[in-house]
């Protein structure tokens, strides 16, 4: 299989604590991928060392072949790449969920006005969302407001999809949904990275990778359910 992100020797401390240690696995093109473990164990730090949002104190983290902790890459080009999704949505309030989904083009990619609502519009359909596009995003379910942070992370067309906890403050039958909106944008070619509690989520992933204290204690392929 094809490996997009490869991940050798990680390390990663806040102060005296260490919240990773020699972290070591791939992640191949087209799949599903779950890093689940308990609250502490360093599972959304991992995360955010993947996107950049933490720097590693020690390392490597390869995107297709390339370190991206050397320093010569650009970030907001790389993010553009590796869309994220965040537990608690980080929508802007002030703006509708059209303009949620359009700032990030216009500010990033340098789109125009119209190249980004047409791109934010046909995301949005894809997670059925179009509908609520002039409504302000405060309006929103918490389930919503999920498929909204979702469409905004493919506005940019990303390889990789990176989702914090995207069920955890979603009752079961809507979280089923975001899992659903997740695994039919694997089947159109996006590579997935779900940190998650829930064992359940994990169940319905292509593989499983398990963090306790900072470091992988369990590993294996799966074949969802």
């Amino acid at each position: 299989m094809d490996t997009v992100i490869e991940i050798k020797h990680l390390e990663k401390h806040f102060g005296d604590l260490r919240v990773l240690n020699d972290i070591n696995f791939t992640i191949e093109r087209g799949k599903v991928v779950t890093i689940i473990g308990s609250s502490g164990s360093g599972k959304s730090t991992l995360l955010r060392c993947i996107n950049l949002l933490e720097v590693p104190d020690a390392g490597e983290i390869l995107f297709n072949g390339q370190n991206i902790l050397k320093g010569d890459l650009d970030a907001s080009t790389y993010r553009s790449k590796v869309g994220m999704v965040f537990q608690n949505f980080n929508l802007f309030s002030n703006k509708t969920v059209l303009e949620n989904c359009m700032i990030g083009q216009i500010k990033v990619l340098k789109k125009s006005k119209e190249e980004a609502r047409i791109e934010a519009m046909k995301q949005l359909k894809a997670v059925g969302m179009d509908k609520f596009a002039d409504a302000s995003s405060t309006k929103l379910s918490g389930g919503q407001k999920q498929r909204v942070a979702l469409a905004r992370a493919i506005v940019n067309r990303p390889n990789i999809i990176l989702a914090d906890e995207p069920t955890a403050a979603l009752d079961k039958n809507t979280a089923n949904d975001i899992m659903n909106v997740l695994i039919n944008l694997n089947k159109n070619g996006k590579t997935v990275v779900i940190v998650t509690h829930d064992r359940s989520v994990a169940e319905k992933c292509n593989r499983i990778i398990e963090l306790s204290d900072g470091e992988i204690i369990f590993d294996k392929e799966n074949i969802p359910a």
